[in-house]
């Protein structure tokens, strides 16, 4: 007998994977978690029912969200990551020799647990010396915070459940408070082609509360529809306007100097939803 697991990305549509078996199912006290393993895909971390991040593509987004801003930057030494909790970004973040901590902050311990167990090339770098990990409200952690990080990193869920208010603009401006005097931040802006308005609203939220505001895109094949947006708010540095010579070489398998730039050069469809 076959067994296969559907992700239903919109009432109508959605992906399916050939699984292997089930390695962990449990009922949080924040969400439904599953991890299982597929054929395609390796393992799979499922969040309520949606694909969070796999073995074989989690690259991608968390190359993505991380090197972006952190090259972005020029000297970043103290970062924030607010979600996350499989460890990717983190892994992504130590790449850059200049950052002296990373702190991550994460509502669900058990996200942190079970990724280190059946994830642990993603999750490899959660206990570095210059990692804090905190099982924490990542909203309420940003409330509290006041010129503290010099990159902040959204790494949410989609916005149902707990993540609801990291969508929200008063998040977005407690995250401006929260940063240096030339801080940026990013976050994870769902898709294009089922959530629209929700980019448009987002970006229109960050760029009333930041001076530089860009849109850029991924291809991350277990994410709904495969196209998947980034929003960056910047007090001071522009994305699009980083010397060549800021570009170092680290390890990644997507993210490229060439690819930072062409990121931001959007389909007509998106560059739409931001005008």
């Amino acid at each position: 007998m076959e067994l296969w697991y559907t992700e239903k990305q919109t009432e109508h549509f959605g992906i399916t994977a050939k699984i292997k078996r089930t390695l962990h199912t449990e009922k949080t006290d924040f969400q439904q978690l599953d991890v299982i393993e597929t054929e395609e895909f390796g393992n799979m971390l499922v969040l309520d029912g949606m694909v969070m991040t796999t073995e074989k593509d989690e690259f991608v987004y968390h190359e993505m969200v991380a090197h972006v801003p952190l090259f972005t930057h020029p000297n970043p030494k103290h970062v924030l990551v607010v979600g996350g909790g499989d460890g990717g970004v983190i892994r992504e973040v130590l790449k850059h020799p200049s950052v002296e901590k990373a702190t991550l902050v994460e509502i669900d311990g058990k996200v942190i647990e079970y990724s280190k167990k059946y994830l642990p090339s993603i999750a490899t770098t959660l206990n570095d010396p210059r990692v804090d990990v905190q099982v924490d409200d990542g909203f309420l952690h940003i409330a509290k915070a006041e010129s503290a990080y010099d990159v902040i990193m959204v790494d949410s869920t989609e916005p149902v459940g707990p993540a609801v208010k990291l969508f929200e603009k008063g998040f977005y401006q407690g995250i401006a408070k929260a940063l240096k005097e030339d801080g940026i931040f990013v976050a994870q802006t769902d898709n294009p082609w089922f959530h629209g308005e929700l980019i448009r609203k987002v970006y229109a939220d960050v760029q009333e509360i930041f001076p530089i505001t860009r849109l850029y895109t991924a291809n991350i094949p277990t994410y709904p529809s495969g196209l998947w947006t980034f929003t960056i708010g910047s007090k001071t540095y522009d994305p699009l306007h980083v010397e060549p010579s800021r570009f170092y070489d680290i390890e990644t398998k997507y993210f490229t100097k060439d690819l930072h730039k062409a990121a931001f050069a959007l389909p007509r469809f998106v560059d739409d939803l931001i005008k």
